[in-house]
């Protein structure tokens, strides 16, 4: 026999906005149900030292926060689903989410909280170097390379921001670019090629993130050009892979309104999508701040929306009661 859990607050997504809703909803007494996905935790698992997250004086680990965060949910009443949905029916309330499981979900209202993957370059040594020198967040990371030698790839605007945000810590940034000319606005653009601290390698391509050794991490790019398939080597600290990023809402292509890159629309200043009922919070419906901090006070936001939706729609129903 099929399973079926119905709640009035279904979350989808267990990272810090996803997590986040599911503590505001509990306490809220909307008794939330977590379908945790692929990657329970989200990215912060993948994610070793955090030292920007607020209330911790000391550098803490990404695994941990997480785990802190599930268990102050289900502390207050969050109820944590091992599955990932494949099927999402949202023509009418409630909504219902289908699991690989065959497990059905039911609810009154939906928190979409799936987050998106930073794009990667998908070569050996970019994956063995994660964490050891090569970041896809210059925002997160940055500061672990103060007067330190960095280089971000890429061409684009995200590119061209975190090159010019590391100039707040490296004295020395190279932009890395596969082309002759860049994809960014104009504007970044200008700014980039005015700052003294920020050199640019056209034409060329990673071809291998080189390790010390023993523990020490990235050291140097192996750069290949693109037009005479020369390799040179650049010697770095640190690698910024910065090619964009893929958020997770391929279940909602023709069910929610998104932007031309995939990210879930929501009106201006709350988290509500383009059906009543459905929202949307973290990277999902982010692609400027993408930290954990924004993603979790976004979950906050979901999570206080979702409650006053349901609030009006009860109170709608009292009406039609009466006035039978």
């Amino acid at each position: 026999m099929t399973a079926v859990h119905s709640t009035r607050m279904l979350i989808l997504g267990s990272g810090p906005a996803g997590l986040s809703a599911a503590i505001y909803g509990a306490r809220a007494g909307l008794a939330p149900i977590v379908v945790q996905g692929l990657q329970p935790g989200g990215q912060l698992t993948t994610t070793t030292d955090v030292e920007n997250y607020p209330g911790f004086r000391d550098v803490i680990q990404g695994p941990w926060l997480m785990e802190e965060m599930q268990a102050q949910a289900e502390h207050v009443g969050a109820q944590m689903m091992y599955d990932t949905i494949v099927e999402v029916d949202l023509s009418e309330r409630p909504f219902r989410l289908i699991g690989d499981s065959g497990t059905i979900y039911s609810g009154d209202t939906l928190v979409i909280a799936t987050g998106a993957q930073a794009k990667w370059l998908g070569l050996d040594s970019e994956t063995a170097l994660r964490g050891q020198g090569v970041s896809a967040c210059a925002t997160c990371d940055g500061f672990f390379f103060r007067g330190k030698k960095v280089a971000v790839i890429g061409g684009g605007n995200t590119a061209v921001e975190e090159a010019l945000y590391l100039t707040n810590h490296s004295h020395e940034v190279t932009l890395i670019h596969r082309r002759d000319s860049l994809r960014a606005e104009k504007i970044l653009q200008e700014r980039l090629f005015a700052h003294p601290g920020i050199k640019i390698e056209w034409n060329k391509e990673v071809d291998r993130f080189v390790g010390g050794s023993g523990t020490e991490g990235l050291v140097a790019l192996d750069l290949k050009d693109t037009q005479t398939g020369e390799i040179s080597r650049l010697d770095v600290d640190g690698g910024f892979v910065a090619i964009g990023h893929h958020p997770a809402t391929e279940l909602f292509r023709g069910k929610l309104d998104m932007d031309e890159e995939g990210y879930l629309k929501v009106e201006p200043g709350s988290t509500r999508t383009s059906v009543e009922g459905v929202f949307a919070a973290g990277d999902v419906a982010d692609k400027i701040y993408r930290q954990a901090i924004t993603a979790a006070g976004t979950g906050c936001m979901a999570a206080l929306d979702a409650e006053r939706f349901l609030a009006e729609a009860d109170f709608e129903q009292i009406e039609l009661r009466a006035a039978e």
